[in-house]
C-alpha cells in the first residue's frame, strides 16, 4: 500500500484524498484549523457546488485553459459531482441559470458531507500543518517538513493549495512557491470573479442598487466589443458588482479595457423603447420629467438618468421633443462606465493565472518534470464564470489527480 500525501483541503483537495483512498493510504494537509474553509463562503454561503448545464456546454464558460480541462470533466462530471453529494445525504436544488445548491442553503452541509466521507475512508487529516518546504531528489519528492519541524514522507504529492483569493482562508500562493522551486514554470496571478473599478462620481449614489434581467458590455480603448453578458449587476460605491460584473472581470484584467456598457432595457429595441416612453410620456403628459420615470426605472436611478440625459428635470414631459427622447432611449441602453481598474486579487473569488498547464499531463494531472507529483484545483492556470463552474472545475481536477495517484475509481 503507498502513501499519498495531498496538501490543501479545499474542493480539490477533499476530493484528491477521496479518490486517492482505494487502496492507498492517504494524509491529508491542511494549514487552517478547519477543512474547506473557502467552501464555508462559496456562494454567500449557500454553496454553488457545479451547474445542471450539459458538461460539453462547460467549455463556454471556462476562459482559463478550457481544452486542458477535457479528461478532467469528462472523467468526473457535474452528474458525478450531483450523485456523489446525493449519495452522501445531502439534498440539492436547481436555481436560476441552472446553479445547484445544497437543498438547506447551507454550505457547512457540503463541507459536513466531505468530512464524513474522509472519516469513512479513514484518511488522516492533519490540521493546523503548514508545509515549510518539499524535500526532493533528483526529480522525486520523499517528503515534506512542515513548519513545526514534522516531516511526512509518502510515494506520492498531491498539491491542492488554491490560487490567491481571500487569503484569509489560506490562500496565500504558497503552492506556487514550491512549484517554482521544483521547476513549474506560473503564470502571474491576477483577480478573477472580482467586482470593477470606476471613475464615475454619481456610482457612489448608486451603491447597494441591484439590477435584473441588464446587459453588460465591455469594450476597448477601439470600442470593440470583448464581453457581453445578461444577467444580474450590482452597484457600489467604487463601481459594479454581481455576477455579470464579475465575470467581466476576467476580460479586463488580461485586456487593454476602458468602457463599461450597461443596457437596462435589453429585452426591447430602440423603436420598442421610444414607444414604451412615448406611452409613459402620455400617461404623465403634464407632469415633470423628474416624476415621469417611475414606472420605467428604480427609483435609486432616476436622478442619476435625469441628469445624464441633460432634460431639464422641471421640464413638463409633452415638452420633450423627439431629439430628447431619442438620447433618453440611447442613454438607458448605452449606460457607459470609464474603468479604472479591479479590486484587489485578495477580494476576488478565484485566482487567474497559476501552474502553467503546459507542465501537467492533462490526463492524470501529473507533474511533466517531478513524477510523482500532481497538481489540482485553483492552483493550476485555469478559471471560469460564476455559476458552480469553478467549483465543478476543483473536484474533477482533484479527482482526476486522486485516481491517477491510486488505480480505483469511485464512481
Amino acid at each position: 500500500m503507498e502513501t499519498v500525501v495531498i496538501i490543501g483541503g479545499g474542493p480539490a483537495g477533499m476530493m484528491a484524498a477521496i479518490a486517492a483512498s482505494q487502496n492507498n493510504k492517504v494524509i491529508l494537509i491542511e494549514k487552517n484549523e478547519k477543512l474547506g474553509k473557502k467552501l464555508y463562503i462559496t456562494g454567500k454561503g449557500r454553496c454553488n457546488i457545479t451547474s445542471s448545464k450539459e458538461i460539453s456546454e462547460f467549455f463556454e464558460f471556462i476562459p482559463g485553459n478550457p481544452n486542458f480541462l477535457y479528461s478532467a470533466l469528462y472523467t468526473f462530471t457535474n452528474e458525478d459531482t450531483m450523485n456523489f453529494f446525493k449519495r452522501l445525504g445531502v439534498n440539492l436544488k436547481v436555481e436560476r441559470g441552472d446553479r445547484v445548491f445544497p437543498e438547506s442553503d447551507k454550505s457547512s452541509d457540503i463541507i459536513n458531507a466531505f468530512y464524513n466521507e474522509l472519516n469513512l475512508r479513514k484518511v488522516d487529516i492533519r490540521l493546523n500543518s503548514n508545509v515549510e518546504s518539499f524535500i526532493t531528489e533528483e526529480d522525486k519528492i520523499v517528503g515534506i517538513e512542515l513548519s513545526n519541524n514534522t516531516k511526512v514522507f509518502g510515494d506520492h504529492f498531491v498539491l491542492c493549495t488554491g490560487g490567491l483569493s481571500y487569503p484569509q482562508t489560506g490562500s496565500t500562493g504558497d503552492g506556487f512557491k514550491f512549484a517554482k522551486i521544483m521547476g513549474h514554470k506560473v503564470i502571474t496571478p491576477l483577480p478573477a470573479l472580482v467586482p470593477i473599478v470606476t471613475i464615475e462620481d454619481w456610482i457612489k449614489e448608486l451603491q447597494g442598487l441591484s439590477l435584473k434581467n441588464v446587459e453588460l458590455s465591455i469594450k476597448s480603448s477601439s470600442d470593440k466589443v470583448l464581453y457581453k453578458e445578461f444577467g444580474e449587476m450590482l452597484f457600489t460605491h467604487y463601481g459594479i458588482s454581481g455576477p455579470i460584473a464579475l465575470s467581466a472581470s476576467r476580460v479586463i484584467n488580461r485586456n487593454s479595457c476602458t468602457k463599461a456598457v450597461i443596457n437596462l432595457k435589453p429585452a426591447l429595441t430602440q423603436e420598442e423603447l421610444d414607444k414604451r416612453i412615448q406611452r409613459d410620456f402620455s400617461k404623465f403628459t403634464n407632469k415633470a420629467f423628474k416624476n415621469s420615470l417611475d414606472e420605467l426605472l428604480p427609483q435609486k436611478l432616476i436622478p442619476i438618468i435625469i441628469t445624464l440625459s441633460e432634460i431639464e428635470p422641471d421640464k413638463k414631459v409633452h415638452l420633450i421633443t423627439k431629439a430628447e427622447r431619442k438620447k433618453l432611449v440611447m442613454l438607458l441602453q448605452n449606460l457607459t462606465l470609464s474603468i479604472k481598474g479591479l479590486r484587489p486579487i485578495a477580494e476576488a473569488i478565484i485566482t487567474c493565472g497559476g501552474i502553467d498547464v503546459k507542465s501537467i499531463d492533462a490526463s492524470t494531472m501529473k507533474s511533466k518534470t517531478m513524477k510523482n507529483l500532481s497538481f489540482a484545483g485553483e492552483i493550476i492556470d485555469i478559471d471560469a464564470y460564476t455559476g458552480g463552474f469553478n467549483l465543478q472545475l476543483a473536484l474533477s481536477t482533484g479527482y482526476l489527480a486522486g485516481i491517477k495517484a491510486s488505480s480505483n475509481n469511485i464512481k
